[in-house]
């Protein structure tokens, strides 16, 4: 059986997974970190819940780590969300806890100023969202010259959400040299066409096969009227005792209206989507993670 410590890993990261709670590693890990830490280009075929952000994090804090903590921006995460964003800077911290180096995140809908100080103050590894990233660097407040790894997450997201032409621009501040680590649930032609120009000899990694998924989910169908929908999500989270739920809907109206609807029966639920702040969205997701929420309804 593969263990982290099997991997090469060093033992002040090896540590902190253990702490947070990491025994075996996943396949893309298993797959990834070797190569990263070889320094390898490495192209990922894996959706979200697969454990990429160890698999490419790992990497960068073991080969930064070795070099001791810098000033310049070393390591370049970019990822389509705010969200994602914000959840890939948590786990570098914790996977991080016991080296010297920082790590920082910036993304749009907030303001810049708190960004920018802790960029001025220096940092080794950024999780950047594109908008915010050309945003900084047009005005001239942080430098990608030199960054050693780049991290493209989400790479099909990204296409998705119309912000393939900024990744290239962003693309174009890095330096030709770096070792660059890419990680798509698929493998559209555009996509290929970023990685034949990024990607040098790459190790591929694959988690499952493309668009299959997560093996811990278990799916079920429901076939329900609209009137009723509500009335079975209540049965499902009391009969199956559910400690919380994730519940996707389809327009952020009904989104606002499922969590309206589970409030008023008792279930403590928040909306997050598009048309509230980012604060409003940090918050909620703070209030589910404590508990203090115990239904999040979101769009996709």
């Amino acid at each position: 059986m593969t263990t982290f410590s099997s991997l090469g890993i060093a033992e002040p990261i090896l540590t902190a997974l253990t702490d947070y709670g990491y025994e075996i590693p996943t396949v893309i890990q298993e797959k990834a970190i070797p190569a990263g830490l070889a320094g390898r280009d490495v192209l990922g075929s894996a959706q979200t819940g697969t454990g990429k952000t160890c698999a490419f994090g790992v990497p960068i804090l073991q080969r930064l780590a070795q070099k001791g903590a810098g000033q310049a921006i070393r390591a370049l995460i970019l990822t389509p969300t705010r969200e994602l964003a914000i959840q890939i800077d948590d786990n570098l911290h914790a996977y991080g806890k016991n080296l010297p180096l920082t790590e920082a995140v910036i993304f749009g809908g907030v303001g810049q100023t708190p960004q920018v100080e802790q960029l001025k103050r220096g940092v080794d590894i950024l999780t950047a969202t594109p908008g915010r990233l050309l945003d900084l660097s047009g005005q001239g407040l942080l430098d990608l010259s030199g960054v050693e790894i780049f991290v493209l997450d989400e790479a099909d997201r990204m296409l998705d959400m119309g912000f393939i032409h900024d990744v290239r621009r962003v693309i174009k501040l890095l330096p030709q040299k770096k070792q660059t680590m890419f990680f798509s649930a698929t493998l559209p032609p555009e996509i290929m066409d970023l990685v034949d120009t990024l990607l040098h000899d790459p190790v591929r990694a694959a988690a499952a096969p493309v668009s299959t998924p997560v093996e811990v989910i278990r799916q079920e169908v429901c076939l329900v009227d609209r009137g009723n929908k509500t009335s079975l999500l209540l049965a499902i989270l009391d009969q199956e005792q559910v400690g919380n739920a994730l519940v996707f809907t389809r327009t952020k109206h009904g989104a606002d209206k499922v969590a309206r609807d589970l409030n008023r029966k008792g279930v403590a639920a928040a909306a997050i989507h598009g048309n509230k702040s980012q604060t409003a969205r940090q918050e909620s997701l703070r209030k589910f993670k404590a508990g203090e929420v115990r239904v999040l309804v979101a769009t996709d």
